[in-house]
Formats: structure tokens, C-alpha cells, sequence
């Protein structure tokens, strides 16, 4: 199993550029990838994004991509028309003002469109610079996700295990069911008629409560839900949906046989049971 939360960082420095990746995620239903590039490597944005989306399925995953360039790529062009325009343009401006003092050439240089600077990215060139950084990151990445991933799922276990302790709890408690509600309804006949109880209406109303609280069929759909949790967890590597789902069955279950519920012992066992089934819901909404 794969949790949706992950964090990875990798750095590489090359002769022409430091490479950077992040990558770090929480949960989401679906997968909400947003990939930060600069600017100028910005056709390279589905390339990555591909890559990604291959291998992870659900999360909100960011996805850092910086680069810190060692050379410098900028052009500068001057513009020396421009700038005589503006010398001259300044001498009148200076003259008039009766200001004497030579006009000094940064002044010239600092207005707009005199330098032009210009910037030619290889944008190829820094796709195999960041290919083999974004690897890196991406295998850290998946690696910590399965690694909280194994956490989540021994905790999940656990759960588990507690749940079927309380399905047999309540499979122990249901053959039971009926010398209960035959001892409880003798127990008010006697009390009503004495000796003159009627053996009959006693197992006839015996019989109307099981059927009213029989908790056989709860039961045996509980247990198929258990084990079909377990087969997924074993199974599947992307469970989280489908255990999400089987959550709300079991509660389902769970709900019905503590409605019929006649018994202490089973009621202590079905709030167990809710705790635990809550727990794993919560847990499962990591899970990838």
C-alpha cells in the first residue's frame, strides 16, 4: 500500500546550473498535480507532468522544479541611435536649465531601450540536466510513500484484528439470542399466570423476538466485508477507494446490530467495533 503523503528533495550541481526538485503531497480524492517551472521551461511542463501521472494516482502533489544558472545566458544589445537621442535630448534639457557640468554617460546608458538585454535558454539542454534530478526525487518520493505506507497498513491490522474479535463476539452472542428472550418471556408469564403457563406461547413469542433481533444475516455479510478488506490490503497497492467504501459497509453492519442489540456484552463489542471501523476510515483516506 502507498500513503498520498510524501515529501522528496534532491539537488544536483552542473557546470552550467544548480537543478533542484521537490516533490511533496497531502491527501485528495483525486490526483491534483501542479508541476512550478521557470518560465522559460515551460514546454517541458506535460513532459514531467506525464512522468508523474504514470506512477501516482491519487494526492495533491507539488512539484518544485528550480534552476540556478551557474553561466550566464543574457545578450546585451545597445541601441546606439537610442542612445545619441537621448544625449542630445538631455544636452537641450541641461542647456536650458543652465546646468553646466558634463552629462555623465550612466544617465545615457540607464534609459529605456539603450541596453537590451536578451536571454537564449537551451530549453533541450536543461531537460537532460533536470531529467536524472527528477528521477531521483520522483524514486524518494514513491519510496517515502511506501514506507508510510507500510506504517499505515500495520496500524490498519490491528484494526482489523480488533474488528474481528468483536464479529465473534457477536457470532458467539446470537446462538444464545433465543434461551435469553425464552427465559425473559417465561420469566413474565410466570409472574403474570404462576403455573399456568403455556408452553407454546412462550416458544411462539420466543420465536417473534428472533426474528426481530436476529443479527445472523449482519453477521455474516460483517465477516464477508472483513474479508474482503483483508484481500484489498493484500492485494491491491491502491486500495484507498475501495476501502473507503468498505468502511461505510461494515458501519452499516455494525449500526444494525447494535439497533438490535439485547445485550451489555454486545453492546460494549459494538461501540469497540464503531471505534475501530472509524479509525481505519480516517486511516484509509491516506492511503493512495
Amino acid at each position: 500500500m502507498i500513503s498520498m503523503t510524501g515529501y522528496a528533495y534532491t539537488e544536483k550541481t552542473y557546470e552550467k546550473a544548480v537543478i533542484s526538485v521537490e516533490i511533496k503531497s497531502v491527501n485528495s480524492r483525486f490526483l491534483d498535480l501542479t508541476i512550478n517551472l521557470p518560465s522559460f521551461l515551460n514546454p517541458l511542463e506535460s513532459f514531467f507532468r506525464n512522468n508523474i501521472s504514470e506512477k501516482i494516482t491519487r494526492g495533491k502533489v507539488d512539484v518544485y522544479i528550480k534552476v540556478k544558472e551557474l553561466q550566464s545566458s543574457n545578450v546585451v544589445v545597445a541601441d546606439v541611435n537610442a542612445a545619441v537621442s537621448y544625449m542630445e535630448a538631455i544636452k537641450k534639457v541641461s542647456e536650458a536649465c543652465g546646468y553646466g557640468k558634463e552629462i555623465p554617460l550612466s544617465l545615457v546608458v540607464s534609459q529605456p531601450g539603450v541596453l537590451n538585454v536578451t536571454s537564449s535558454f537551451d530549453v533541450e539542454m536543461y531537460k537532460d540536466l533536470i531529467k536524472p534530478v527528477f528521477d531521483e526525487s520522483l524514486s524518494k518520493y514513491i519510496s517515502d510513500c511506501e514506507r508510510e505506507g507500510r506504517n499505515l497498513s500495520e496500524d490498519l491490522l490491528k484494526k482489523l484484528s480488533k474488528l474481528d474479535e468483536c464479529a465473534e463476539c457477536f457470532a458467539k452472542w446470537q446462538p444464545e439470542m433465543e434461551n435469553h428472550f425464552k427465559e425473559m418471556i417465561l420469566s413474565k408469564f410466570n409472574e403474570i399466570l404462576g403455573d399456568q403457563v403455556d408452553e407454546n406461547r412462550v416458544m411462539t413469542e420466543t420465536a417473534a423476538l428472533v426474528v426481530k433481533y436476529t443479527i445472523n444475516e449482519e453477521i455474516v455479510r460483517l465477516k464477508s466485508h472483513l474479508k474482503a478488506m483483508r484481500q484489498e490490503m493484500s492485494e491491491n497497492p491502491y486500495p484507498g477507494k475501495k476501502l473507503d467504501f468498505l468502511c461505510q459497509e461494515i458501519n452499516r453492519e455494525i449500526n444494525t446490530i447494535g439497533s438490535k442489540n439485547q445485550s451489555a456484552e454486545v453492546g460494549a463489542m459494538v461501540i469497540t467495533a464503531k471505534d475501530s471501523i472509524e479509525n481505519i476510515r480516517e486511516q484509509a483516506k491516506n492511503l493512495a
